[in-house]
């Protein structure tokens, strides 16, 4: 069963079905669940998802820009922080332990995969709205915190990616979950009413179901680092 991250990302995550078992089932999240999953492409994702989450930070401070109240401003620099002060730290610790230091990820080229997707959202945030961005973001949030629930409860006892895991199975990172979750559906029933019924629910679903898809490159893009 999915966890709970609010009514919108529900909609949201049963209109893109096949896209997201692609995402949360990938090849590249099973090996990490059972630790087949080879240290090279392992180091590989890890290196392009800290360039990536440079701009995800900056996509959610933008969102703090595109906010209309006081309570969205507030999870949404509470979710840079996040971001910048804590997750990134996991993967500076365990590159760190392979010889490869922050300033050398930092400047770490983008893979295609890597560009196709934080530009994708960026744009969601500067050609749309709050809620285009928020569709196009939670992708990330949310799959990353129902993945690690799953594989919490599944993984192999010696899998090497164990603190991978814990780090978005630990309850901290899913209460950012269930408050993001809430903040969308106060964004949308303060915007457009009820989401299934509003002219903009295609579009929105299409964000969020096109930024799922770039999820599974993202993946596909680590398994092919190996």
């Amino acid at each position: 069963m999915a966890p709970d991250y609010g009514k919108t990302f529900a909609h949201w995550r049963a209109g893109a079905a096949t896209a997201w078992q692609d995402y949360t089932h990938h090849a590249f999240v099973e090996g990490l669940g059972d630790g087949s999953l080879p240290r090279t492409a392992f180091l590989h994702y890890l290196i392009q998802d800290y360039v990536y989450l440079v701009h995800y930070a900056r996509a959610w401070s933008l969102a703090v820009v595109k906010a209309e109240t006081l309570e969205e401003m507030k999870i949404c620099a509470r979710t840079v922080d996040a971001l910048v002060n804590h997750e990134m730290s996991l993967h500076v610790e365990t590159c760190a332990a392979e010889g490869i230091d922050e300033a050398t990820l930092f400047a770490a080229p983008e893979a295609v995969e890597n560009l196709a997707y934080t530009r994708f959202v960026m744009d969601a945030g500067v050609q749309g709205d709050f809620l285009d961005l928020m569709a196009a973001l939670a992708p990330c949030v949310m799959g990353y915190g129902e993945i690690g629930l799953r594989l919490a409860g599944s993984k192999a006892p010696d899998t090497p990616y164990a603190a991978w895991i814990a780090t978005y199975a630990d309850p901290k990172y899913q209460a950012v979950c269930a408050r993001v979750g809430a903040m969308i559906d106060a964004a949308v029933a303060r915007r457009v009413g009820d989401l299934p019924q509003s002219p903009r629910a295609a579009a929105l679903q299409d964000r969020f179901t096109k930024a799922t898809k770039l999820e599974v490159g993202f993946w596909q893009m680590g398994l092919d680092g190996a």
